[in-house]
């Protein structure tokens, strides 16, 4: 309590007291005391005074132009948006009726099991039916910093990333086995499909992947499966997931179910006749 007591009574410490008392003993501090040190105190305080009132009067003034320069900012920018989303409802309107008008032709060049047939192989047209579910994954802990180069002529790498090679390895096997259609993470491969690197991404026809990778193949369910299992990319697969712990499940399912490709290119070929061939091939005698 007799700390508390002093420290009430004595609020001002003992040190900053006396130093006050020397400095007005010696004439120092407090307000200037002659008239030119007031005339210069006055005329700092006037100049400060208008430049503080000059800001603001700017900033009320600036207020209404910012504001409106603001709205018309988030005006355009809406309008904008509108205009994308028009434009991309029409990509996709557009889209529609290319594959609409490239299934309607493929109707048209042959019977209707042959139209079928090359509206499957072609992947014009989804289909739906048993097959396999095969699911590839990176291996456990696998970090974004490993090395980006896809496997070597040996045929692995030293990390536990799924490459584009892998996967190419995976689809042809698949296709060799017998699969009638595959697909990647929902989308559907053709035979003009590209499976590429860019850097530590998969691409599949320029569209990017994630892990894991889903890919489900049409076709003899039980009989693909065992088919792939024992090929040569079956085998390569197995090696990857025991020698760099990248993960695999296969199964047979009942019925699956692939989508149209998204774009399909319609082309035709023709014999070369005898007069269509260059000079140089029909030879001389």
């Amino acid at each position: 309590m007799s700390l508390l007591t002093n420290v009430m009574d004595h609020s001002l410490d003992d040190g900053y007291a006396e130093a006050t008392a020397r400095k007005a003993a010696a004439g120092e501090g407090g307000l200037p005391r002659t008239l030119r040190a007031k005339l210069g105190l006055a005329a700092g305080l006037v100049l400060a005074a208008l430049v503080v009132t000059v800001g603001a009067a700017q900033a009320r003034v600036a207020a209404p132009v910012v504001a409106k320069e603001r709205e018309e900012l988030i005006d355009r920018i809406g309008r904008e948006t509108d205009a994308a989303d028009e434009l991309e409802k029409s990509v996709d309107e557009l889209r529609d009726d290319v594959g609409a008008r490239q299934r309607e032709a493929l109707k048209d060049s042959g019977g209707s099991g042959q139209a079928d047939l090359v509206g499957v192989l072609s992947g014009a047209v989804e289909v739906h039916g048993p097959g396999v579910k095969l699911v590839v994954d990176d291996a456990k802990g696998t970090s974004d910093g490993g090395d980006a180069n896809p496997r070597g002529t040996s045929g692995f790498a030293d990390t536990g990333r799924v490459r584009d090679r892998d996967l190419q390895r995976v689809v042809n096997g698949l296709w060799e086995s017998g699969a009638e259609a595959v697909s990647i993470n929902g989308q559907r491969l053709t035979a003009l499909s590209a499976i590429r690197a860019a850097g530590d991404a998969i691409l599949v026809d320029n569209r990017p992947l994630v892990p894991p990778y889903t890919v489900l193949a049409v076709g003899d369910g039980k009989g693909l499966k065992t088919a792939f299992q024992d090929s040569a990319d079956g085998v390569y697969l197995h090696v990857l997931q025991e020698s760099y712990g990248i993960r695999t499940a296969i199964s047979s399912e009942d019925e699956l179910r692939l989508p149209a490709a998204p774009s399909v290119i319609v082309r035709t070929a023709q014999p070369i006749t005898e007069t269509a061939q260059p000079q140089a091939e029909k030879g001389t005698s």
